[in-house]
Protein backbone atom coordinates (compact mmCIF):
# COMPACT_ATOMS: atom_id res chain seq x y z
CA UNK A 1 0.00 0.00 0.00
CA UNK A 2 2.66 2.30 1.24
CA UNK A 3 4.80 1.67 -1.97
CA UNK A 4 1.89 2.00 -4.14
CA UNK A 5 0.74 5.59 -2.90
CA UNK A 6 4.47 6.34 -3.18
CA UNK A 7 4.79 5.49 -6.71
CA UNK A 8 1.62 7.31 -7.27
CA UNK A 9 3.26 10.88 -5.82
CA UNK A 10 5.96 10.12 -8.03
CA UNK A 11 3.72 9.76 -11.03
CA UNK A 12 2.48 13.01 -10.45
CA UNK A 13 5.26 14.62 -10.22
CA UNK A 14 7.05 13.93 -13.56
CA UNK A 15 3.53 14.91 -14.62
CA UNK A 16 3.10 18.46 -12.94
CA UNK A 17 5.62 20.04 -15.00
CA UNK A 18 4.14 19.33 -18.58
CA UNK A 19 1.04 20.18 -17.03
CA UNK A 20 2.34 23.74 -16.03
CA UNK A 21 4.08 24.46 -19.26
CA UNK A 22 0.75 23.89 -21.18
CA UNK A 23 -1.47 26.04 -18.77
CA UNK A 24 1.10 29.39 -17.97
CA UNK A 25 4.65 28.52 -19.45
CA UNK A 26 5.34 30.58 -22.98
CA UNK A 27 7.23 28.56 -25.61
CA UNK A 28 9.23 31.64 -26.08
CA UNK A 29 10.21 34.51 -23.94
CA UNK A 30 7.93 37.34 -25.30
CA UNK A 31 9.04 40.52 -26.44
CA UNK A 32 7.47 43.95 -24.74
CA UNK A 33 8.02 46.58 -27.47
CA UNK A 34 7.61 49.87 -24.56
CA UNK A 35 7.59 49.13 -20.35
CA UNK A 36 3.75 48.06 -19.26
CA UNK A 37 1.79 49.89 -16.71
CA UNK A 38 2.46 49.22 -13.24
CA UNK A 39 -0.96 47.45 -13.20
CA UNK A 40 -0.41 45.32 -16.75
CA UNK A 41 3.06 44.28 -15.27
CA UNK A 42 1.78 42.73 -12.21
CA UNK A 43 -0.77 41.51 -13.64
CA UNK A 44 0.66 40.03 -17.12
CA UNK A 45 3.83 39.32 -15.87
CA UNK A 46 3.93 39.03 -11.88
CA UNK A 47 1.64 37.32 -10.84
CA UNK A 48 1.40 34.60 -13.30
CA UNK A 49 5.38 34.22 -12.76
CA UNK A 50 6.16 34.88 -16.85
CA UNK A 51 9.25 36.29 -17.87
CA UNK A 52 9.81 38.46 -20.60
CA UNK A 53 12.23 41.11 -22.35
CA UNK A 54 10.98 44.80 -22.34
CA UNK A 55 12.65 47.35 -25.35
CA UNK A 56 12.39 50.87 -25.38
CA UNK A 57 12.90 50.46 -21.65
CA UNK A 58 16.61 51.84 -20.91
CA UNK A 59 16.47 54.77 -23.56
CA UNK A 60 16.30 57.75 -21.08
CA UNK A 61 19.16 56.19 -19.17
CA UNK A 62 22.40 58.24 -20.17
CA UNK A 63 24.23 54.84 -19.50
CA UNK A 64 23.09 53.25 -22.82
CA UNK A 65 24.91 55.73 -24.73
CA UNK A 66 28.23 56.55 -22.38
CA UNK A 67 28.95 52.87 -20.80
CA UNK A 68 31.73 51.85 -22.45
CA UNK A 69 35.18 50.30 -21.50
CA UNK A 70 36.93 53.59 -22.00
CA UNK A 71 34.61 55.64 -20.48
CA UNK A 72 34.80 53.33 -17.13
CA UNK A 73 38.43 53.94 -17.45
CA UNK A 74 38.30 57.24 -17.57
CA UNK A 75 35.17 57.37 -14.52
CA UNK A 76 35.78 54.63 -12.34
CA UNK A 77 39.72 53.30 -13.84
CA UNK A 78 41.17 54.13 -10.16
CA UNK A 79 38.15 52.51 -7.90
CA UNK A 80 38.90 49.19 -6.53
CA UNK A 81 36.14 46.56 -6.66
CA UNK A 82 35.07 42.99 -5.93
CA UNK A 83 36.31 40.76 -8.33
CA UNK A 84 35.50 36.96 -8.47
CA UNK A 85 38.41 34.96 -9.85
CA UNK A 86 37.84 30.92 -11.12
CA UNK A 87 40.11 28.81 -13.27
CA UNK A 88 37.42 28.27 -15.69
CA UNK A 89 34.90 31.10 -15.08
CA UNK A 90 32.56 29.12 -12.99
CA UNK A 91 32.07 31.35 -10.08
CA UNK A 92 30.44 28.39 -7.81
CA UNK A 93 30.88 24.88 -9.61
CA UNK A 94 31.17 21.02 -8.52
CA UNK A 95 34.28 19.84 -8.56
CA UNK A 96 34.51 16.18 -7.71
CA UNK A 97 32.72 15.77 -4.16
CA UNK A 98 33.27 19.97 -3.12
CA UNK A 99 31.18 23.13 -4.15
CA UNK A 100 33.73 25.63 -5.05
CA UNK A 101 33.43 29.24 -4.33
CA UNK A 102 35.77 31.57 -6.45
CA UNK A 103 38.85 33.52 -4.63
CA UNK A 104 37.47 37.05 -4.28
CA UNK A 105 39.62 39.76 -4.72
CA UNK A 106 39.77 43.28 -4.83
CA UNK A 107 41.38 44.97 -7.82
CA UNK A 108 41.09 48.64 -9.59
CA UNK A 109 38.66 48.34 -12.00
CA UNK A 110 41.29 49.46 -14.95
CA UNK A 111 42.74 46.34 -14.27
CA UNK A 112 39.68 44.16 -14.93
CA UNK A 113 39.71 46.66 -18.26
CA UNK A 114 43.34 45.99 -19.20
CA UNK A 115 42.59 42.37 -19.07
CA UNK A 116 39.18 42.69 -20.96
CA UNK A 117 41.15 44.54 -23.70
CA UNK A 118 43.88 41.91 -23.66
CA UNK A 119 46.73 44.43 -22.12
CA UNK A 120 47.29 42.45 -19.02
CA UNK A 121 47.27 38.73 -18.60
CA UNK A 122 46.50 37.29 -15.11
CA UNK A 123 45.60 33.45 -14.19
CA UNK A 124 42.04 31.93 -14.77
CA UNK A 125 39.02 34.55 -15.52
CA UNK A 126 37.66 37.63 -13.52
CA UNK A 127 34.10 38.56 -13.12
CA UNK A 128 32.60 41.59 -11.68
CA UNK A 129 29.45 40.03 -10.07
CA UNK A 130 29.78 40.76 -6.45
CA UNK A 131 25.88 40.64 -5.81
CA UNK A 132 25.28 42.67 -2.82
CA UNK A 133 24.34 45.98 -4.33
CA UNK A 134 27.83 46.50 -5.72
CA UNK A 135 26.88 49.69 -8.09
CA UNK A 136 25.87 52.09 -4.82
CA UNK A 137 28.22 50.50 -2.75
CA UNK A 138 31.67 50.27 -4.92
CA UNK A 139 30.59 52.98 -8.00
CA UNK A 140 28.60 55.27 -6.81
CA UNK A 141 30.08 58.14 -9.72
CA UNK A 142 28.41 55.58 -12.25
CA UNK A 143 24.99 56.55 -10.16
CA UNK A 144 24.03 59.79 -12.31
CA UNK A 145 24.02 57.54 -15.30
CA UNK A 146 21.16 55.17 -14.78
CA UNK A 147 17.77 55.41 -11.93
CA UNK A 148 18.30 54.12 -8.87
CA UNK A 149 15.09 51.91 -9.36
CA UNK A 150 12.73 50.62 -11.99
CA UNK A 151 9.44 52.94 -11.22
CA UNK A 152 6.57 51.28 -12.55
CA UNK A 153 8.32 47.86 -11.01
CA UNK A 154 8.52 49.82 -7.56
CA UNK A 155 4.90 51.11 -8.35
CA UNK A 156 3.58 46.99 -9.20
CA UNK A 157 5.14 45.57 -6.68
CA UNK A 158 4.75 47.88 -4.04
CA UNK A 159 8.72 48.00 -2.60
CA UNK A 160 11.70 49.72 -3.86
CA UNK A 161 15.10 47.10 -5.01
CA UNK A 162 17.13 45.23 -2.00
CA UNK A 163 19.85 45.37 -4.47
CA UNK A 164 21.18 46.89 -7.15
CA UNK A 165 23.99 44.82 -8.71
CA UNK A 166 26.69 45.86 -11.52
CA UNK A 167 28.13 43.39 -13.90
CA UNK A 168 31.28 43.24 -16.23
CA UNK A 169 33.37 40.11 -17.51
CA UNK A 170 35.09 37.89 -19.80
CA UNK A 171 33.00 36.04 -22.17
CA UNK A 172 34.00 33.13 -20.14
CA UNK A 173 32.46 34.20 -16.68
CA UNK A 174 29.09 32.04 -15.72
CA UNK A 175 26.95 33.69 -13.16
CA UNK A 176 26.18 32.24 -10.23
CA UNK A 177 24.56 33.23 -7.17
CA UNK A 178 26.55 33.10 -4.15
CA UNK A 179 27.88 35.16 -1.00
CA UNK A 180 31.24 36.61 -1.01
CA UNK A 181 34.45 34.96 0.01
CA UNK A 182 37.92 36.16 0.48
CA UNK A 183 40.68 35.46 -1.75
CA UNK A 184 44.25 34.49 -1.15
CA UNK A 185 47.34 36.71 -2.33
CA UNK A 186 49.03 36.18 -6.13
CA UNK A 187 51.44 38.11 -7.12
CA UNK A 188 49.53 38.29 -10.76
CA UNK A 189 47.06 40.73 -9.47
CA UNK A 190 47.57 43.54 -6.95
CA UNK A 191 47.71 42.82 -3.83
CA UNK A 192 44.48 42.18 -1.91
CA UNK A 193 42.45 44.87 0.44
CA UNK A 194 40.87 43.20 2.69
CA UNK A 195 37.05 43.51 2.24
CA UNK A 196 34.75 45.31 3.87
CA UNK A 197 31.56 43.47 5.77
CA UNK A 198 28.48 44.60 3.44
CA UNK A 199 25.55 42.52 4.52
CA UNK A 200 24.34 40.56 1.32
CA UNK A 201 21.00 39.98 0.55
CA UNK A 202 19.35 36.43 1.05
CA UNK A 203 21.10 33.63 -1.63
CA UNK A 204 20.37 30.63 -2.75
CA UNK A 205 23.82 28.70 -3.22
CA UNK A 206 23.07 26.96 -6.95
CA UNK A 207 25.29 26.32 -9.78
CA UNK A 208 25.34 28.24 -12.81
CA UNK A 209 22.29 26.47 -12.76
CA UNK A 210 20.37 28.44 -10.34
CA UNK A 211 17.57 30.39 -8.64
CA UNK A 212 16.77 33.68 -6.52
CA UNK A 213 14.06 34.52 -4.15
CA UNK A 214 14.19 37.86 -5.98
CA UNK A 215 11.83 39.57 -8.42
CA UNK A 216 14.58 40.23 -11.00
CA UNK A 217 15.19 43.00 -13.71
CA UNK A 218 18.27 42.25 -15.22
CA UNK A 219 19.15 45.56 -17.54
CA UNK A 220 22.04 44.77 -20.46
CA UNK A 221 23.50 48.30 -21.36
CA UNK A 222 26.18 47.46 -23.63
CA UNK A 223 27.16 43.50 -25.33
CA UNK A 224 24.83 40.97 -24.77
CA UNK A 225 23.82 38.13 -22.38
CA UNK A 226 22.29 34.56 -23.34
CA UNK A 227 20.01 33.01 -20.67
CA UNK A 228 18.82 29.23 -20.52
CA UNK A 229 15.87 29.30 -18.45
CA UNK A 230 13.16 27.23 -16.42
CA UNK A 231 10.30 27.67 -14.37
CA UNK A 232 9.91 26.32 -11.41
CA UNK A 233 7.71 23.85 -12.56
CA UNK A 234 10.29 21.57 -13.71
CA UNK A 235 11.68 21.09 -9.88
CA UNK A 236 11.26 17.65 -10.40
CA UNK A 237 13.36 17.38 -13.62
CA UNK A 238 16.22 19.81 -11.83
CA UNK A 239 18.82 17.36 -9.72
CA UNK A 240 20.37 18.73 -6.15
CA UNK A 241 22.85 16.98 -4.31
CA UNK A 242 24.63 17.94 -1.10
CA UNK A 243 29.03 19.03 -1.42
CA UNK A 244 31.38 20.01 1.43
CA UNK A 245 31.89 24.18 0.67
CA UNK A 246 35.06 24.81 -0.69
CA UNK A 247 37.10 28.43 -1.97
CA UNK A 248 39.66 28.67 -4.89
CA UNK A 249 43.10 30.32 -3.79
CA UNK A 250 45.92 31.09 -6.03
CA UNK A 251 49.04 29.90 -5.67
CA UNK A 252 52.12 32.16 -6.05
CA UNK A 253 53.16 30.25 -9.00
CA UNK A 254 49.65 30.65 -10.27
CA UNK A 255 48.20 28.06 -10.35
CA UNK A 256 44.34 27.56 -8.53
CA UNK A 257 44.10 25.13 -5.37
CA UNK A 258 40.82 24.20 -3.69
CA UNK A 259 40.84 24.76 0.00
CA UNK A 260 37.92 23.67 2.44
CA UNK A 261 35.43 25.71 4.12
CA UNK A 262 35.68 23.60 7.35
CA UNK A 263 33.13 25.96 9.49
CA UNK A 264 31.00 26.04 6.74
CA UNK A 265 27.70 23.20 6.71
CA UNK A 266 27.27 21.04 3.39
CA UNK A 267 25.72 22.94 0.39
CA UNK A 268 22.49 22.03 -1.79
CA UNK A 269 23.69 22.42 -5.37
CA UNK A 270 22.77 21.50 -8.86
CA UNK A 271 25.56 19.32 -10.34
CA UNK A 272 24.32 19.79 -13.68
CA UNK A 273 25.15 21.38 -16.63
CA UNK A 274 22.67 22.26 -18.69
CA UNK A 275 24.96 22.77 -22.36
CA UNK A 276 26.41 19.72 -21.61
CA UNK A 277 23.61 17.64 -19.48
CA UNK A 278 25.01 14.09 -17.98
CA UNK A 279 21.83 12.45 -18.99
CA UNK A 280 22.77 8.95 -18.30
CA UNK A 281 23.64 10.08 -14.58
CA UNK A 282 20.35 12.45 -14.88
CA UNK A 283 17.74 11.10 -17.19
CA UNK A 284 15.12 13.07 -15.96
CA UNK A 285 16.46 15.92 -17.13
CA UNK A 286 15.98 15.12 -20.73
CA UNK A 287 12.22 15.68 -19.74
CA UNK A 288 12.71 18.93 -18.40
CA UNK A 289 12.41 21.98 -21.47
CA UNK A 290 14.57 25.24 -21.35
CA UNK A 291 13.35 28.55 -22.09
CA UNK A 292 16.92 30.53 -24.82
CA UNK A 293 16.65 34.25 -25.04
CA UNK A 294 19.25 37.04 -25.69
CA UNK A 295 19.44 40.17 -23.86
CA UNK A 296 20.55 42.67 -26.30
CA UNK A 297 22.04 46.11 -25.17
CA UNK A 298 19.07 48.23 -24.42
CA UNK A 299 16.74 45.27 -23.22
CA UNK A 300 15.92 44.97 -19.71
CA UNK A 301 14.37 40.94 -19.53
CA UNK A 302 11.68 40.75 -16.37
CA UNK A 303 13.30 37.05 -14.85
CA UNK A 304 10.23 36.11 -12.07
CA UNK A 305 11.60 34.52 -8.60
CA UNK A 306 12.66 31.13 -8.63
CA UNK A 307 12.67 30.60 -12.43
CA UNK A 308 16.38 28.02 -12.29
CA UNK A 309 18.62 30.47 -15.01
CA UNK A 310 22.07 29.98 -16.62
CA UNK A 311 24.14 32.82 -17.86
CA UNK A 312 26.96 33.77 -20.58
CA UNK A 313 27.73 36.89 -21.91
CA UNK A 314 29.88 38.40 -24.60
CA UNK A 315 33.51 39.59 -23.98
CA UNK A 316 33.02 42.80 -21.53
CA UNK A 317 29.59 43.11 -21.90
CA UNK A 318 28.38 45.45 -19.11
CA UNK A 319 24.96 44.88 -17.33
CA UNK A 320 22.99 46.27 -14.19
CA UNK A 321 20.04 44.08 -12.61
CA UNK A 322 17.28 44.96 -10.04
CA UNK A 323 16.58 42.48 -7.01
CA UNK A 324 12.76 43.26 -5.84
CA UNK A 325 12.46 41.04 -2.54
CA UNK A 326 9.28 38.44 -3.54
CA UNK A 327 6.67 38.11 -2.01
CA UNK A 328 6.55 34.88 1.00
CA UNK A 329 3.02 34.18 -0.06
CA UNK A 330 0.82 31.08 -1.26
CA UNK A 331 2.75 30.73 -4.74
CA UNK A 332 6.21 30.13 -3.12
CA UNK A 333 4.36 27.93 -0.34
CA UNK A 334 3.25 25.97 -3.43
CA UNK A 335 7.22 26.21 -4.84
CA UNK A 336 8.19 24.44 -1.24
CA UNK A 337 5.98 21.88 -1.15
CA UNK A 338 6.95 20.36 -4.67
CA UNK A 339 10.65 20.85 -3.46
CA UNK A 340 9.95 18.44 -0.90
CA UNK A 341 7.73 16.01 -2.35
CA UNK A 342 10.71 15.97 -4.96
CA UNK A 343 13.23 15.54 -2.34
CA UNK A 344 11.08 12.83 -0.33
CA UNK A 345 10.01 10.81 -3.13
CA UNK A 346 13.78 9.82 -4.50
CA UNK A 347 13.14 11.66 -7.64
CA UNK A 348 16.27 14.10 -6.67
Amino acid sequence: MAEAALDAVRRALREFPAAARELSVPLAVPYLDKPPTPLHFYRDWVCPSRPCIIRNALQHWPALQKWSLPYLRATVGSTEVSVAVTPDGYADAVRGDRFVMPAERRVPLSFVLDVLEGRAQHPGVLYVQKQCSNLPTELPQLLPDLESHVPWASEALGKVPDAVNFWLGEAAAVTSSRLGVQGSQHDGLPPPVPLPSIPCPRAFFMLAVHKDPYENLYCVVSGEKHFLLHPPSDRPFIPYELYTPATYQLTEEGNFKVVDEEAMEKVPWIPLDPLAPDLARYPSYSQAQALRCTVRAGEMLYLPALWFHHVQQSQGCIAVNFWYDMEYDLKYSYFQLLDSLTKASGLD
